[in-house]
């Protein structure tokens, strides 16, 4: 099982159908997803933030692909 099949099994269908009640379910598992989205995009920035002035090799590749990421695949601005 992949990480985003089981994020999806936690929380839930996020995707609309139409039918009130369901989709009232749906909305929270939507909100559930996107403070999880926020909350990990905050662990990556927080590696990109803290390390990016380390001379430590290996913690300066790290910095460097978490900035990356958020600019290039995100498009934040770090």
């Amino acid at each position: 099982m992949t990480n985003i099949e089981i994020i999806k099994k936690l929380i839930g269908s996020i995707s609309p159908c139409g039918q009130s009640g369901v989709d009232a379910e749906r909305l929270e598992n939507l909100k559930a997803m996107c403070e999880l989205i926020n909350d990990l995009v905050t662990e990556i920035d927080n590696v990109a933030y803290m390390n990016k002035d380390s001379r430590e090799h290996s913690v300066k590749i790290m910095a460097e692909y978490s900035s990356n990421f958020l600019k290039n695949i995100l498009g934040i601005e770090s």
